[in-house]
């Protein structure tokens, strides 16, 4: 396996006159969970059908499991699962019929764990697909993907049809296979939540470029909201270098910075006058910071 199951670099993509990929670069280390945050429209669809070879990016380079995906061989495509936004499959078949077609394509195809993980999620074998709801297809398409146990995961909104019990039950069933197979996970949403809960990485996508790429632990760490209040009140024009978001109500301050120690606090304080309080922010905080208006 390459260093990077997914390398991307000045990756562009536009619809029409519409640039929607800017310029992405992004690298997603080897057995690594990373979440791909962004609004919706962001792109992040986009990004990911670029990457499994679905759209021809219009510039940049992407490579993975190291190839172009443009031009991914079959044995390549074996090694990776997908679960589209969109879950589209044979309607007169029935789940259990579902299982063994797609699983007849691959040689790995885990067929125990398939049928063990259909009972766990509540997916009736003999129901045709028909008549399955959004939430219980959702969890068919995303059980497809899961069977053969590919290397590398890619996930569009895996969890947006489902309810937060199936989520729930959804995201323990990731990281227990991830974490016995090692594999890597490449999933988009605009839930943080479901980042917090099994993401290692973060990636936001902003206006067609990743504007945030860190470790999830070093960035609760190091994202910070300073607030300063003043004795008097503070320019509305008031800047701090690197500062995501500034906000300015009389004698008060909000901050939000990405990097933030005591060394800044005391330079704040003796820049502006006033009082520097340090407070955290959780990835929910940090994703509404990122995307203020």
């Amino acid at each position: 396996m390459t260093e990077f199951p997914v390398h991307v670099q000045g990756l562009e993509r536009r619809y029409g006159r519409k640039e929607v990929l800017r310029g992405v670069d992004l690298d997603v280390p080897a057995g690594s969970v990373v979440g791909l945050l962004g609004r919706n429209g962001e792109g992040k669809t986009t990004l990911l059908k670029c990457l499994l070879g679905l759209l021809r990016p219009g510039g940049g380079t992407a490579r993975v499991l190291g190839r172009d995906p443009w031009d991914l061989d079959a044995d390549t495509k074996a090694r990776i699962g997908y679960v589209p936004q969109e879950v589209e499959l044979y309607g007169w078949f029935s789940v259990e019929e579902t299982l063994g077609y797609v699983g007849s394509f691959y040689p790995l195809w885990n067929h125990t764990f398939a049928r063990d993980t259909a009972r766990a999620w509540r997916l009736d074998l003999d129901a045709r697909v028909k008549t399955l709801s959004r939430g219980q297809l959702q969890k068919l398409g995303i059980l497809l993907a899961l069977g053969h146990e590919p290397e590398l995961l890619v996930l569009d909104e895996p969890a947006a049809s489902l309810d937060p019990s199936a989520r729930r039950e959804f995201l323990a069933t990731v990281i227990d296979h991830v974490a016995e197979l090692q594999q890597t996970v490449l999933f988009s949403t605009h839930i943080t939540s479901d980042v917090e809960r099994i993401a290692d990485r973060v990636a936001v996508l902003k206006d067609g470029r990743i504007r945030l790429d860190e470790e999830l632990d070093t960035l609760k760490t190091t994202m910070k909201r300073v607030r300063l209040i003043g004795r008097v009140d503070l320019p509305r024009d008031l800047s701090v270098d690197g500062a995501l978001r500034v906000r300015v109500r009389g004698n008060e301050a909000l901050v939000s910075l990405q990097h933030a120690d005591d060394a800044l606090l005391r330079q704040l304080e003796s820049t502006w006058n006033a009082r520097a309080e340090l407070h955290d922010l959780n990835l929910e905080d940090i994703f509404l910071e990122l995307h203020h208006d």
